[in-house]
């Protein structure tokens, strides 16, 4: 009895299908032994106890830089806040020599002045009284003088004694001696020509720049130590350095020092520390250092604000880049090679920090090698 066609198709499809399979089967298992075999992948890093190696192949070595460590002698610059001050010798505080009303103001603030320019005019009665003393003390004098002569005279003719002569000759004395004191008071209140006793001109003493103005015309003027004006010579200028109490160890005369204004910041002023003040302000527990300059062309300017980085001097010490140090806790260390791709950790004490750039006071000696980029990727 025949099978019908479709179980016959389906009996070839399925020995086909048996055939192929153990086929497959058979070339998978040749295959598998015949393939070479594939190395496993080398390590990234190889721990001996405390020191890290990085063995050949391993992608580290391309993203690690290992340096030899330098010895830097250089000065840490010491950046501060400064501000530009004239100089206190040669600022003059102008006073009224009387009280009085002032009169005028020959001046504005900022004016440039020269020495004996006219400054402003008052009027004083104090300023009469010391004229008409001086007119009395002159006309005393003088008659003084002519009764000397005729003393004199008579004492020669015989008709009078010598005394007479002697006492003469001490009220000329005592005459010329109250002239002078009445002249000399004059000159002290700026009017040695005597005037008319009515207007006092109060002049410049020297050259300079009308850096403070504190009266108007017409002003009362009662108290004789109150400025009317200060008139400052700016062509030299100090730039004064508030200095920390903790740094002022370490600020000296004669350190220097560079000074940048707020106002060009492209220009640098080289300078010197003049003197470092003994006293410190109570409020901001700061000392005043004060660093002088030139100032022809008028570029540093009362209360501008400034920034003056002073040179400290320093021993030799290491130094390493910022990118090698690595925080651990509370300490800081980095990754010294003992041997060639093998490294140990060693905690380091920092010293100064120069801009990119960190001195080390302990911890690594200079010419050592260390991991002075990635060195993260071989932190814990």
């Amino acid at each position: 009895m025949k099978k019908p066609p479709h179980k016959i198709i389906l009996a070839h499809a399925i020995a086909g299908t048996l055939a192929c399979a153990a086929l497959y089967a058979g070339w998978f298992h040749a295959a598998a032994h015949s393939a070479p075999a594939v190395p496993a992948p080398a390590p990234l890093l190889v721990r001996e106890g405390h020191r890290l190696s990085v063995p050949a192949g391993s992608p580290l070595r391309e993203r690690l830089r290992v340096d030899a460590i330098g010895e830097s002698t250089s000065s840490h610059l010491l950046s501060l806040p400064a501000t530009v001050e004239a100089d206190p010798a040669r600022t003059v505080n102008i006073l009224p020599p009387l009280a009085g009303r002032l009169l005028a103001l020959q001046v504005r603030l900022g004016d440039t002045v020269r020495a004996g320019q006219l400054l402003a005019t008052m009027s004083s009665p104090d300023l009469a009284q010391a004229v008409a003393d001086a007119q009395k003390a002159r006309d005393a004098l003088a008659l003084a003088e002519r009764a000397l002569a005729r003393a004199q005279g008579v004492n020669e003719a015989g008709s009078n004694a010598a005394k007479d002569v002697e006492a003469a000759r001490s009220a000329v004395v005592q005459q010329t001696a109250e002239l002078r004191r009445s002249e000399a008071r004059l000159r002290g209140i700026g009017a040695g020509d005597g005037g008319d006793g009515r207007v006092l001109r109060i002049v410049a003493p020297m050259a300079g720049t009308v850096t403070a103005l504190n009266v108007a015309s017409g002003a009362v003027l009662n108290d004789t130590n109150a400025a009317l004006m200060t008139v400052s010579n700016l062509e030299r200028v100090w730039v004064g350095v508030g200095v920390p109490e903790n740094l002022l160890g370490q600020v000296a005369a004669g350190q220097k020092a560079t000074v940048t204004l707020a106002s060009q910041p492209w220009r640098h002023f080289a300078g010197t520390v003049g003197f470092v003040g003994t006293l410190l302000d109570a409020d901001t527990r700061r000392a005043r250092a004060r660093i002088a300059f030139d100032n022809a062309d008028g570029s540093f300017r009362p209360n501008m604000f400034a920034t003056a980085q002073i040179e400290l001097p320093q021993a030799a010490q290491p130094q390493v880049p910022s990118s090698a140090l690595l925080m651990n806790n509370d300490s800081v260390s980095v990754f010294v090679e003992v041997q060639p791709w093998t490294f140990e950790r060693r905690p380091v004490e920092l010293g100064r920090e120069d801009g990119e750039r960190v001195r080390i006071r302990g911890g690594l000696a200079a010419g050592e090698r260390v991991v002075v980029q990635g060195g993260v990727l071989l932190n814990d």
